[in-house]
């Protein structure tokens, strides 16, 4: 809200949880409207391997094939020189995988009357899944073996989320969902009251 007291949004920051102090998390809140019951949640599936990165360690890599295949190739091996260049073409084709998966993203927008969950796979598809905030609980499930799982949870259906975050930050964004819906649930209650 400015100060004549319109009705702009007020961008809050939800949550300081541990994977907001260890840099910046790829559950971002994208806009957080506590007065009204707002949120808008990103969740992306990113790579730590930059383009330029990508660049540097691929010419690493071919510059190494082929030191070596040219290395066999005088002694006399040259179908060595093959799988060098087969070798590259793998780590080509599976870095590029990589990135392709990591076009993911869940998007959760939450109001005082609806939450939507949409969930964009690599290829462009989309799902999109509806919930009345009054009824859905969001379900942090820790596994014995230090992992953990988030998942919403309404009307005895279960539904799991943000599987390619870690697990602190799934953490931190269970806590910041909750209270996201406790926050549009309050404001349902005075726009209702």
């Amino acid at each position: 809200m400015d100060e004549n007291g319109s009705d702009a949004q007020a961008l809050e920051v939800v949550g300081r949880g541990l994977s907001r102090a260890l840099g910046q998390s790829r559950a971002r809140t994208a806009l957080a409207d506590m007065r009204h019951g707002r949120f808008r949640f990103e969740l992306n599936a990113t790579r730590s391997l930059s383009p330029a990165g990508f660049k540097a360690v691929m010419t690493a890599v071919v510059a190494l094939n082929l030191a070596i295949g040219a290395g066999f190739y005088m002694l006399g091996a040259w179908p060595v020189l093959g799988f060098c260049g087969l070798d590259v073409a793998l780590i080509y084709w599976a870095f590029k995988i990589n990135y392709r998966s990591g076009r993911q993203t869940e998007i959760i927008e939450l109001s005082p009357q609806s939450m939507t969950l949409t969930r964009r796979d690599a290829e462009g598809g989309a799902e999109v899944f509806e919930f009345n905030p009054y009824w859905v609980r969001v379900r942090l499930i820790e596994e014995t073996d230090g992992r953990n799982v988030i998942s919403l949870t309404s009307h005895g259906r279960e539904f799991r989320f943000a599987r390619f975050l870690s697990d602190d930050e799934r953490r931190d964004f269970a806590d910041n969902l909750s209270e996201a819906l406790s926050a549009a649930r309050s404001s349902r209650a005075t726009v209702s009251g």
